[in-house]
């Protein structure tokens, strides 16, 4: 039996339902949409009407008109069991206009005729749906195939999938690296570019779009502004125009630029941006690296690395709706910030390029309410969080328990907040010895010579200049745990293992702190 993605199911789950919504697959080209539909419609017993609008001649308004009218007649010969399918809708022009007729046509003769629509470009296909089909239409994407279904799909081990990504369709030359190569760039890259974006709308340098895109995409989990962007492409344009081109190759799943994390809009529009290609493939056929130069070369390796990390959160982020950011403080950063409304990962890529260290610990400082990884840890391996298995996200709180509070209570409430720090890789949580409460104190211990770690290189290494800031975090907000346990605590003491004072704080300082901080 041939491999089904998660989609396919999704798709035959909403194909069994009473007829309520179009059902729209989108996603980049040769992402297996065709496939997987196809996949989809044997599992339903319904007949079925499949029309593709690929082919040149099948691009007019008649010719949609006259297939959505047989599937019509074909409904009404299987009593209302029968499923219209229309590959590639945007190629036809002016398309959901006519979508919109027709499906509100059915619904008010009461045809139960579903309907299932697929496309590459997605900025055409949004653009289409916000106009007319609002209230109207599911979406279903279809991205990049994840390293779980490369893996069951083709055995690929973690590096063939670093090099060839997720693109089903070429599994079958990775013994040959030139064909290959020639597969994505005449069968992915070219006509994504020359064909899906300049659909969308009128592109008036093509030239420096696609210029654009090789060099992005090279360039790919770099930070570049658009100025030395112009002046490396050689081209007459300006920053404008760039930042419009790659907000078109962003839509057909190729290339983004991942905006400067801060909670002012403005500020992020204006950040330079930092490269990730939507599939490590593309970075690889752009720089045109072979297999053992992106073992060998460190630096491509390390940028290789994070690019997958990136396309991976980019992948999961359409689907389940957070953001994507980078984060950069004079010489400390954080590869990857994710934001899910109030809620806030920050990611360091273990990738083995040098960087700067600390990022998320400084980080931290300014937002200790988030949850921080270090992927490639021995806690959270660069494998494990490709399959899925690391949470994003902090669990939701449980609601506010009313219940006496006790000192067993407290002591537990900040282990486990040290206890989550420490497993996602922050050393100051890791050295953490001892955790106590009297007197209505909390008292917090560190003892970082017990890790091999020189007490004064520790106080050194440290963001915080007051300890108390980085352990008093479950007090600090207005959250469930926070409402509970502040009324019972005075203050949060830090001190080295050798008994010397590593800060103070109230928890009403530490509350101010929490809520200015989210302010």
């Amino acid at each position: 039996m041939a491999f089904q993605r998660k989609l396919v199911s999704q798709l035959v789950q909403r194909l069994r339902e009473p007829r309520k919504f179009i059902q729209i697959v989108v996603g980049p080209r040769q992402t297996g949409k065709t496939t997987a539909v196809t996949q989809a419609l044997e599992s339903v017993s319904a007949s079925i009407h499949f029309v593709s609008a690929d082919d040149p001649m099948n691009t007019s308004q008649n010719w949609l008109r006259n297939e959505w009218e047989r599937a019509r007649i074909l409904s009404d010969k299987t009593d209302g069991k029968a499923i219209l399918i229309i590959d590639a809708i945007q190629k036809i022009n002016q398309w959901s206009s006519l979508v919109k007729l027709l499906w509100d046509e059915d619904t008010h003769y009461k045809t139960p005729l579903k309907v299932v629509l697929t496309g590459s470009s997605s900025l055409l296909l949004q653009k289409g749906m916000s106009e007319s089909l609002m209230g109207r239409f599911e979406i279903l994407y279809s991205p990049h195939w994840s390293f779980q279904e490369c893996s069951d799909a083709f055995g690929y081990t973690l590096e063939d999938f670093l090099y060839f990504g997720g693109y089903p369709g070429a599994a079958g030359w990775r013994d040959d690296i030139e064909r290959w190569m020639r597969y994505m760039s005449a069968s992915i890259v070219e006509p994504t570019i020359m064909q899906d974006v300049l659909q969308m709308e009128e592109v008036r340098k093509p030239a420096l779009m696609r210029a654009l895109f090789y060099m992005g995409a090279a360039y790919s989990a770099q930070e570049l502004s658009y100025v030395k962007l112009l002046g490396q492409l050689q081209d007459a344009g300006n920053t404008v125009t760039l930042a419009h081109y790659l907000e078109l190759l962003d839509h057909a799943g190729m290339l983004c630029g991942l905006g400067k994390f801060t909670f002012e809009k403005v500020r992020q529009r204006k950040s330079s941006p930092r490269f990730m290609v939507y599939d490590t493939s593309l970075m690889v056929l752009a720089a045109d690296v072979k297999p053992s130069q992106a073992v060998e070369d460190a630096p491509f390796r390390g940028h290789l690395v994070e690019s997958a990390v990136g396309a991976y959160l980019l992948a999961r982020s359409r689907e389940e709706g957070f953001e994507v950011y980078y984060w950069r403080d004079r010489n400390q950063e954080v590869d990857f910030v994710l934001k899910k409304g109030t809620s806030i990962t920050a990611l360091e890529v273990k990738s083995g390029r040098i960087k700067g260290t600390g990022g998320s610990l400084a980080f931290l400082k300014r937002h200790p309410q988030a949850l921080c990884y270090v992927v490639g840890s021995k806690t959270c391996s660069l494998e494990d969080f490709l399959l899925g298995r690391i949470k994003l996200f902090k669990l939701t709180e449980k609601t506010v328990d009313m219940s006496p509070v006790t000192a067993s209570e407290i002591i537990v409430a900040f282990e486990g907040y040290i206890s989550d720090r420490a497993a996602s890789g922050v050393l100051l949580a890791q050295v953490v010895s001892e955790v106590s409460f009297n007197d209505r104190m909390v008292r917090i211990v560190f003892d970082p010579v017990s890790k091999g770690i020189d007490a004064e290189v520790f106080e050194s290494m440290s963001p915080f200049p007051n300890l108390a800031e980085f352990a008093g975090v479950p007090i600090a907000f207005d959250d469930s745990l926070g409402e509970r346990l502040r009324p019972e605590i005075d203050g949060v003491e830090t001190f080295l293992a050798d008994g010397r004072n590593l800060g103070t704080l109230t928890t009403a300082e530490l509350h101010y702190m929490g809520t200015l901080e989210g302010s």
